[in-house]
């Protein structure tokens, strides 16, 4: 295995961690947001980044890093399916109460509540799922925010031509990867995006 393109895979691997990608997904959000002249109160900006860092990220990290300290997972990637079981059901927790927050607490935008129920639906999927075959969590993370970018654009009418251009490049990179390094295979990288794809993005496209 060339050490070069090997390094290059464990860093499209750590940059796309599935734990970063909904953080990545509403600082982009709120980045479009600002580029169309729509101005958001402070606040409710950092609300929406803090909370979706905490509960998407941080909190689901911490027990995968206590049971990597345990001795019950290897690695914070779990490439073990046998492994995923409680951080995955952890994880779906933060995420649905999140999603929960955001809706009747905060009242955050249609497009944010479904956007995250979508993910809380595409983890749930990927936590059964992986109890009879292995997916890629992390193209399964990437595929939400390539639908829920979708639905963004799809709603506002705004064009997405080079946004979906650039999401899908990075997909396949990121596809190559996680072969590369033989973590998964072409099926389960295809398998994994599909899902997080059609898991953020029908909802939004139902509510329209």
């Amino acid at each position: 295995m060339n050490n070069t393109l090997y390094y290059l895979s464990q860093t499209l691997a750590a940059i796309f961690y599935p734990m970063l990608i909904p953080s990545y997904g509403i600082g982009l959000y709120f980045w479009k947001l600002h580029a169309a002249g729509v101005v958001l109160p402070a606040a409710y900006i950092w609300v929406g980044v803090i909370g979706t860092l905490l509960f998407t990220c941080l909190l689901p990290m911490s027990v995968i890093l206590v049971m990597i300290r345990r001795g019950n997972l290897t690695d914070i990637y779990i490439r073990m399916p046998r492994q995923r079981l409680m951080p995955y059901i952890y994880s779906t927790i933060c995420f649905g109460f999140w999603a929960y927050f955001c809706w009747q607490v905060i009242h955050f935008p249609a497009f944010i509540c479904w956007t995250a129920f979508g993910a809380t639906l595409a983890l749930l999927l990927v936590l059964l799922i992986n109890m009879v075959w292995k997916i890629s969590a992390h193209l399964a993370a990437f595929g939400g925010l390539f639908g829920g970018v979708m639905s963004f654009y799809l709603t506002t009418g705004t064009n997405a031509l080079t946004m979906c251009i650039i999401l899908l490049v990075l997909a396949f990179a990121l596809m190559w990867a996680r072969i590369y390094d033989e973590s998964h295979t072409p099926i389960q990288v295809v398998a994994g995006f599909l899902i997080g794809a059609l898991c953020t993005l029908v909802p939004n496209m139902i509510a329209m």
